[in-house]
């Protein structure tokens, strides 16, 4: 039976009982936190890779567009997981905003630069479609303002108005846009070759040896047990961030992180096999999505919870991100990548990071 090949399933459910029931001894250590956290990082990642193989598996059997939006939106799922239970457990009042733009750092400088880099140096310059690129920096650039700049500027009394302003805003925004790619305009999120764009549009082969059903399931199922590890790992992360006298926004970049991890392997893959366009899909894709749902999901999360939420960007991550907005404009004018313009965003990721300690 295929559950039994399900290594990473039975890995996690071990981890869960045995870190479980050790976890007061360990946390009385540093050692003791170190090998937990360590532990059930790793499990947790594993994990969410064996989501992304379970989407990966669900998109060869619907398709591109459809493909990109599954992986993209299991890895939004398995991120508000986490920071739901890591915020009912911390109660930080940023770690969402923290990891929002962490999450955006990572996919379109970390990610995006490190896939145009190596497929820079295996087949020099990669293409994708223009009009991918541009549809999605706009939205980004209209939901990161809305979001995460704006609220800056809300009067107090008026801000939880603005709040489920944003969180009616968003989701007509999504809507919109999924039906641009799915429907009306999914070409724009498709390459062809010159020497194809001739063909006729032909439909998706359905793959019937692939049963969607048992990988939808076990993609749930992955979900659910990073959700109850990722409550032990807040556990261990606390201890560990604070002994070392780390900055919190550590925490936010781990969720990012761990979120983002099935996403690099298969980025990655498509680089090394010459998809650009899947790269391009998945890292703007992947922004898009969790500005567009992780921000909605923790408001309505976080008021109900009576949880404190601060969604306003520093001026060091406003400056960070629209450094890296202006950047990603210049790249995606050209619909090609290659090892200079991966190189830049590489550079990006690295600033992103030495800020992290030394930055407000």
């Amino acid at each position: 039976m295929k559950i039994f090949k399900e290594y990473g399933f039975f890995l996690a459910i071990a981890a869960l009982m045995g870190l479980g029931y050790y976890e007061h001894v360990l946390s009385q250590s540093v050692a003791g936190n170190l090998l937990g956290f360590g532990l059930l990082f790793a499990v947790i990642v594993l994990a969410a890779s064996a989501v992304a193989h379970h989407a990966e598996l669900l998109a060869e059997k619907f398709g591109e567009p459809y493909g990109t939006l599954i992986l993209t939106i299991s890895a939004v799922v398995v991120e508000i997981v986490i920071i739901a239970i890591m915020s009912l457990h911390e109660h930080n009042p940023v770690l969402v905003r923290d990891t929002v733009y962490s999450a955006i750092m990572l996919d379109i400088n970390g990610l995006l630069g490190f896939s145009a880099i190596v497929g820079g140096i295996k087949y020099g310059e990669q293409p994708y479609n223009v009009d991918s690129s541009n549809s999605y920096i706009s939205m980004l650039l209209v939901a990161l303002g809305t979001a995460m700049v704006m609220p800056a500027f809300v009067d107090a009394a008026h801000l939880k108005s603005y709040l489920y302003f944003n969180v009616a805003i968003f989701v007509v925004l999504y809507i919109v846009f999924t039906r641009i790619q799915l429907k009306t305009h999914r070409y724009f999120f498709e390459y062809r070759p010159a020497k194809e764009s001739q063909k006729s549009d032909e439909s998706h082969v359905a793959h019937p040896s692939i049963n969607g059903w048992y990988h939808s399931i076990m993609l749930l199922l992955y979900i659910a047990l990073i959700g109850a590890l990722s409550e032990l790992l807040a556990g261990f992360m606390a201890h560990t961030l604070s002994h070392f006298g780390l900055p919190l926004v550590i925490g936010a970049v781990a969720v990012a992180l761990i979120s983002a991890a099935p996403e690099l392997i298969t980025a990655v893959r498509a680089a090394l096999e010459n998809r650009m366009q899947t790269v391009v899909n998945i890292a703007l894709g992947a922004s898009l999505a969790t500005v567009l749902l992780t921000i909605p999901a923790m408001i309505v999360v976080s008021d109900m919870m009576q949880l404190p939420l601060h969604l306003a960007l520093t001026p060091v991550q406003i400056g960070l991100l629209l450094l890296t907005l202006l950047v990603s404009i210049v790249n995606f004018q050209d619909g090609e990548t290659n090892v200079l313009e991966g190189f830049l965003h590489v550079v990006l990721f690295t600033l992103f990071v030495f800020m992290l300690f030394i930055g407000p």
